[in-house]
């Protein structure tokens, strides 16, 4: 495949006017696709570059992130912008092609949500060769995805580098899956300690979804449910709140302690209240344990460790998630990941832990870089910040070749933020001045 040699200074004066064009209507964004159908039980979505932008035989799959489990299957379309812009816009604006589906199932998602965007390149390289009587004219093909889709990302970018060139992994927990578990289990059985019998249906997790019906509250109840029933509890003994965020390790941001405790506390007990049975029933097992665990940070640990419920994982579980879901760290192919160190959904520890495997397996540098973020927040990424990823990506993958001018496109705050990561990834760019090669792996 040959290289595509863009401009920095092209690439970021695009970005900057694609984001005054579309900055401020994302929020009831349509998803205006140039080929669109159902994919077995799900749906797909493919944009082509608008009329007057050529397309730069450059294809971007986005892979989204988690749904409910009982939802109705769809294309997220809610998660699609952030910060102001809308990917396929954003994207498609640039020359690059986009498309997107919605996996088969919702809920636990990653075995399915990987076969289903592996038929999506098919259906594109089907597309585009009706389109174009060319059989293979698709030069670059790039996954991206975030939250869940981060670590089908990751899977996918492992497994498959003879369909994929590269990948760009946000906030995904590519790590270790059941530390993922573990970590939302955790929370729910350490809120039982503090606040027995407060939320119905404990149990072993007795959650609330079972044959497709929900018994006690639905996904689309469940902020009142929280703001009603469990910010009351928490408000009251906020000495037993602020134990029980120490010892379930909630992150949060001192500028906003309050409102991000709370919001912390809402997504952990989401999943392991809505969802948590349905990872049990897809994964053939119950997969949460936490029967060797230590708990600390109450004011009495020894009585904490005494008394919380404990659970002992299933051995089919165990094993379901190491064969389908547990990434490898070996890359063929570059993986960009970024996080925010203050992830309340998924834990910034999963990058920790992705080093280590891509160390071991000699990709850490060379094939493989972690972008870390210093803020609060799930997936909270800056449009500068996103595109240094993404460009990050194109460098290794030898797509981006001249990187000039910066300073000319991007002033202020932009300009700081993308000079700081690219100074830190060692990306070679000029501020002004003539164009700078880049010097490739």
């Amino acid at each position: 495949m040959k290289p595509l040699r863009i401009s920095m200074r092209w690439f970021l004066f695009s970005v900057t006017i694609l984001v005054s064009l579309y900055g401020t209507a994302y929020g009831e964004y349509t998803l205006n696709c140039t080929v669109s159908g159902k994919q077995g039980l799900g749906e797909y979505c493919i944009v082509m570059p608008p009329q007057g932008v050529p397309w730069n035989e450059r294809l971007v799959i986005w892979a989204h992130g988690f749904q409910d489990a009982g939802t109705d299957v769809g294309i997220p379309l809610d998660q699609l912008c952030f910060d102001g812009v809308c990917i396929p816009d954003l994207l498609t604006g640039m020359g690059f092609a986009f498309a997107t589906n919605s996996y088969s199932r919702t809920g636990l998602a990653v075995p399915e949500g990987v076969a289903d965007i592996l038929d999506l390149v098919e259906k594109f390289n089907d597309y585009i060769a009706d389109v174009m009587e060319d059989e293979d004219p698709t030069e670059q093909v790039y996954i991206v995805g975030a939250s869940e889709g981060g670590l089908i990302t990751a899977l996918l970018a492992e497994n498959y580098p003879d369909v994929f060139d590269a990948g760009c992994a946000l906030c995904g927990p590519v790590g270790d899956f059941p530390y993922q578990i573990n970590y939302l289990g955790d929370a729910r059985v350490t809120f039982e300690y503090f606040f027995p019998n407060q939320i119905p249906g404990y149990g072993r997790f007795n959650n609330v979804y079972e044959d497709g019906v929900y018994g006690i509250i639905e996904p689309d109840e469940w902020d009142d449910y929280f703001d009603d029933k469990i910010v009351p509890l928490l408000l009251v003994d906020t000495n037993k709140s602020l134990q029980w965020i120490r010892v379930a390790r909630l992150p949060y941001d001192t500028a906003d302690p309050m409102d991000t405790m709370l919001n912390s506390a809402k997504d952990v007990l989401r999943y392991a209240i809505l969802n948590l049975q349905d990872a049990e029933e897809h994964l053939g097992g119950w997969p949460f344990d936490n029967h060797l665990k230590w708990y600390s940070g109450s004011a009495n640990d020894f009585r904490l460790n005494w008394r919380v419920k404990r659970f002992k994982a299933d051995t089919e579980a165990l094993n379901e998630m190491e064969d389908s879901y547990n990434t490898s760290g070996y890359l063929e192919i570059p993986l960009i990941t970024m996080h925010t160190t203050k992830d309340q959904q998924v834990p910034y520890f999963h990058e920790f832990l992705y080093n280590l495997k891509s160390l071991n397996n000699g990709s850490l540098l060379s094939e493989h870089i972690n972008i870390t973020i210093n803020r609060y927040g799930h997936c909270q990424f800056t449009v500068d910040e996103a595109l240094a990823g993404f460009a990050l990506m194109l460098f290794y993958n030898g797509d981006l070749q001249l990187l000039n001018g910066v300073g000319s496109i991007l002033q202020g705050s932009q300009l700081e933020s993308f000079e700081v990561i690219a100074e830190q990834q060692g990306i070679p760019y000029q501020t002004d001045g003539h164009q700078l090669e880049a010097i490739l792996k």
